[in-house]
Order: structure tokens, then C-alpha cells, then sequence
């Protein structure tokens, strides 16, 4: 218990330039992330570098995110194997990515493809020692008709954990997203701790009153994604189910959401909440 470290996510095209700023805030740990596409990225020649500049630091890199549609394009599948099989370079052994879908179709017509995809990713990540972690972002879609996300919700967890049943395979969790749906964080953590591998620091704000007026369909823009500290969650409670729960990785702070800390005022609040989840652990680990 106690071993939870607190770290941000880096986007991948950034890291040379950000690693310094990143260590020097006192980041415990960093996701190294790519949106769609690697663009042509060599992850030998990165991770030597971003090796050199981690140096004597106690930073890590706890994992690697391609958040893709792998169920669509066979060119986003071959990089998330990519990923999968190199993450080793960065010292990692977590892969986060997206379940994929078939667009524009529902949950239940993506789930055998997502049976054949994954299945073959599952094996490919026990060969190479990492474990996947599904994201839980919608991506503006919904059961009956996704965009690239199917594993948004734990009815399509249920599902996708019955046709692929694998120790390799898991969540990568975030309570913003299930705020959103109206979904406890808590409780739902308490039941899905064996699998989650990954954990990304976002959190929301719920405007009921809005949705007491509006409800939450047609656009309603009725849930703002925060900071940890700045949201709904308890995270100090978060922390202790985790800890309880034997998880021993990282909170990965997923910045570039929230509307207050943004464009130069984005780094404070990284840091707020760097600050606010190291004392969350502190009190959780008393």
C-alpha cells in the first residue's frame, strides 16, 4: 500500500521540449501519449533521448498511449502493436489505447471484431509483457452508435471482458468520464479494481441545475472536465481503494481540459493538481 506515484500525461510530439519543465514541477511519473496516429515516430530513437534527459531523475514513464480506432484501420492497429512491442524501450509495461468500434454502428455489431482484434492484441501484449488498458472516453458516441470508443461504460466492459478474457488486457480508468453518464465513480472503482492497469487524473463538474432544466441530451453541455481537486470526485477516497485494491502504478494527470487552467495558464494547473493528489495520497496512506 502506498506506492501510488503521481504523474501527467506528454503528449508525443512535445516530451523533448516539456521533460524538463515536467521534472523540474516534480512529476513522479509521465504517459507518453499519441492522438490517432504515431506520425511516423521511432521509438528507439525517442527513448534514447528521452532517456538521456530523464538522466539521475527519479521520473519514469509508466506507460504509452495511442488512443486509436484499431477495430476500423488497419494502419492504427499495426501502431498500437508497434507500441506494444517497444514500450520495453521507454521502461514500461502499459499500453493505453481505445477498444475501437465500427463507426456509426452500435456496441453489440462492434463486439466481434473487437473479439478478433483484441484477442490478437492480448496475445501479442502477454508475449511482450504489457498490459492494455481501454480508455473510457465516449468520444461523442453512444451505445447505439459509436465513433471510435465502444469501452466507454461497464455494460460494454461486461461484454468486451466475456469474448476476450485475458489478465493482459484491462481498463484504463478515469472518473470524469463516468460522472458524465451519471455513473458513482466510487462504487464503480470498487467493483472494477482487478481491472484497472491505469489510471488517468481527470475529473468533472455536473451542472445539475442544468439538467434539471435542459436534460442531458441534444448537445446539452451539462458536464466540464477539470483538474483532480478542482471536481466532483473524492479522490483521497479514489487513492484508498486503489491502495486497497493492490493497485501500485501511477495517477497520470490528463491535462489540456479544463477550462480555467488553460493555454499559459495550463502548467499551474498541472500543478494544483500534482499538489492536491500527492496530499490525497498522503491522507490516504495514513
Amino acid at each position: 500500500m502506498g506506492n501510488i506515484k503521481i504523474g501527467t500525461c506528454v503528449r508525443g510530439n512535445e516530451i523533448l521540449s516539456v521533460l524538463p519543465e515536467v521534472i523540474n514541477a516534480g512529476f513522479e511519473t509521465i504517459e507518453l501519449y499519441f492522438n490517432v496516429s504515431l506520425e511516423g515516430t521511432d521509438f528507439t530513437e525517442l527513448s534514447k533521448r528521452t532517456n538521456d534527459i530523464i538522466g539521475d531523475s527519479n521520473l519514469t514513464v509508466s506507460s504509452i498511449g495511442l488512443y486509436c480506432n484499431p477495430l476500423q484501420y488497419e494502419v492504427q492497429r499495426k501502431e498500437l502493436e508497434y507500441c506494444i512491442e517497444n514500450a520495453h524501450l521507454f521502461k514500461t509495461k502499459i499500453v493505453g489505447t481505445f477498444a475501437g468500434a465500427l463507426e456509426g454502428k452500435s456496441v453489440d455489431e462492434s463486439m466481434p471484431r473487437f473479439k478478433e482484434v483484441f484477442g490478437d492484441l492480448a496475445k501479442r501484449a502477454e508475449a511482450s509483457g504489457v498490459k492494455i488498458g481501454i480508455e473510457n472516453c465516449p468520444m461523442y458516441g453512444f451505445w447505439y452508435q459509436n465513433t471510435c470508443n465502444i469501452g466507454f461504460c461497464p455494460k460494454a466492459w461486461e461484454m468486451m471482458f466475456d469474448v476476450v478474457d485475458s489478465t493482459y488486457l484491462g481498463l484504463e480508468w478515469e472518473p470524469s468520464h463516468q460522472l458524465e453518464q451519471f455513473i458513482d465513480p466510487i462504487e464503480q472503482l470498487k467493483t472494477w479494481i482487478p481491472k484497472i492497469v491505469h489510471v488517468h487524473g481527470k475529473d468533472a463538474n455536473i451542472d445539475w441545475q442544468y439538467i434539471k432544466k435542459y436534460g442531458s441530451w441534444f448537445g446539452s453541455d451539462y458536464s466540464v472536465h477539470r483538474f483532480p481537486g478542482l471536481g466532483d470526485s473524492n479522490w483521497e477516497e479514489i487513492i484508498s481503494i486503489l491502495n486497497q485494491g493492490g493497485y501500485c502504478d501511477d495517477i497520470a494527470i490528463e491535462g489540456f481540459h479544463d477550462p480555467i487552467y488553460c493555454g499559459d495558464r495550463e502548467m499551474e494547473g498541472q500543478v494544483l493538481a500534482l499538489n492536491y493528489l500527492k496530499d490525497c495520497r498522503r491522507r490516504a496512506n495514513k
